[in-house]
């Protein structure tokens, strides 16, 4: 009686450490990232335009799934009217002009597809490339913490002063409705600008009743999803080896981000330094009204993973930055997330100090560092042990881990369904510093 009653505790023990260990990091009972995602999309062949789109869409328009689509050039949906996708359109941005799909402020975009049936935003090159097109902006009527309303004319250069209204985003409705984005791929977009990139996806004002789920972007010259100011709730969202950053939330921005991955490959990135998750309030101070509310992101069940077969030889070689980077002001609240392979796991910007009131702003509970050379620094100063003592309290159930991405994760090999949910039982508890210091140092340039 005595053995069968230890057996039944010691069932217990496991499979509450199990539940713990699977809820770590991206979940779901199934594998959510089967069927609608793809990561070899150059493979795929999308087939000729039969239709195009071009200038103004002014009055309410669907595009059918019978049809191939080519966007010509900025196209800007106007006049509060609503361009409705079905599930199963491909719509190609064109190379040579450029092109670019904006949703002004008032419109809508219903783009809802299906686990079987995702709508496909990709270039129209036979060979295609990061930036191979601009990209998809929506503008709402939410707040930001800009003087007045913002506005992303710099993206067009071009464009007609008598058309710049419509690159207005920002008001006081935070519950205003954009739209709908469900089951939706973006490809090879985020084109090089005179001053910077497009984002893939870029979300300027948007309100909490715009829906946003298991959208993925892959291969994005510029940023992969890029939020100004509003109020929104985002789930289930893949970033797939970006050259900019994977998810960029700034001036005000209001943000739940749940269930998300982004993964990086220490050979894809920009000329500038590049994250998975940036988090601040402004560029620069004099474009923000500080009476405003600074940007404010719960992050939960988020995975962060570097792609790396040799991460020391990567990270000597300065392939590998940090995956969190924390600017002034700006207040995160990170949990039950992975972070694997990093160089460090987290950057604070330069001027946080390391005070009761910063940290109790910047949260990171029952998370999961795995293989990071070094956890959490502010930028430009190597000695975190302030920030180890408070992160590692055993209070907030952080757990620190040394194991390789095949230990790590289910199935990151499979090329056609991949499985990124953490492996149940394979978390082995280290030092919280994973490789020397002395060796290799923390990337703080």
């Amino acid at each position: 009686m005595k053995n069968l009653t230890q057996m039944i505790w010691l069932f217990l023990f496991v499979f509450g450490i199990s539940f713990a260990q699977q809820e770590k990091g991206i979940i779901g009972t199934d594998n959510w990232l089967k069927n609608w995602t793809e990561f070899n999309p150059n493979q795929e062949d999308p087939g000729e335009p039969t239709q195009i789109l071009t200038g103004k869409i002014s009055k309410d328009t669907r595009l059918n799934k019978g049809e191939v689509y080519l966007l010509l050039g900025n196209v800007f949906v106007v006049d509060s009217v609503t361009l409705t996708i079905d599930p199963g359109t491909v719509i190609l941005g064109d190379f040579k002009t450029k092109a670019s799909l904006t949703i002004a402020k008032g419109a809508k975009l219903v783009a809802e597809g299906t686990v079987t049936d995702p709508i496909v935003f990709t270039s129209n090159r036979d060979v295609k490339r990061a930036g191979d097109w601009g990209g998809l902006i929506i503008l709402g009527e939410a707040p930001s913490n800009k003087f007045g309303n913002g506005s992303v004319a710099s993206y067009f250069p071009e464009l007609n002063p008598m058309d710049y209204p419509k690159t207005n985003f920002g008001g006081n409705n935070i519950k205003s409705n954009s739209g709908t984005l469900r089951y939706v791929r973006i490809e090879y977009a985020g084109k090089r600008m005179r001053d910077g990139y497009f984002s893939s996806l870029m979300l300027a004002g948007v309100g909490n009743k715009t829906v946003l789920e298991n959208i993925m972007v892959s291969y994005s010259g510029g940023n992969s999803f890029q939020v100004w100011g509003g109020d929104l709730n985002m789930d289930k969202l893949v970033s797939y080896k970006s050259s900019g950053n994977d998810f960029k939330f700034n001036f005000g921005s209001q943000v739940v981000l749940n269930n998300s991955l982004a993964i990086r490959s220490p050979f894809v990135s920009s000329s500038y330094k590049a994250r998975c998750l940036v988090v601040s309030s402004y560029d620069e101070q004099r474009e923000v009204d500080f009476s405003k509310k600074l940007t404010h992101v719960v992050a939960k069940n988020i995975t962060l993973l570097n792609d790396s077969n040799d991460l020391k030889s990567d990270i000597s070689r300065g392939l590998v930055n940090e995956a969190v980077y924390v600017g002034k002001t700006a207040s995160l609240d990170m949990n039950q997330s992975v972070i694997s392979g990093f160089n460090p796991a987290v950057l604070f910007e330069e001027s946080i100090v390391v005070n009761q009131e910063n940290l109790e702003r910047i949260k990171f509970t029952d998370m999961y560092f795995n293989n990071c050379n070094g956890n959490i620094f502010v930028e430009y100063n190597s000695n975190n042990e302030d920030l180890e003592n408070w992160y590692g309290n055993s209070s907030f159930l952080n757990v620190y881990s040394k194991s390789n991405n095949d230990e790590t994760f289910i199935d990151i090999n499979n090329k056609k369904r991949p499985d990124f949910r953490l492996r149940i039982n394979k978390i082995i508890a280290s030092e919280k510093d994973n490789f020397a210091s002395e060796d290799l140092g923390v990337n703080n340039d």
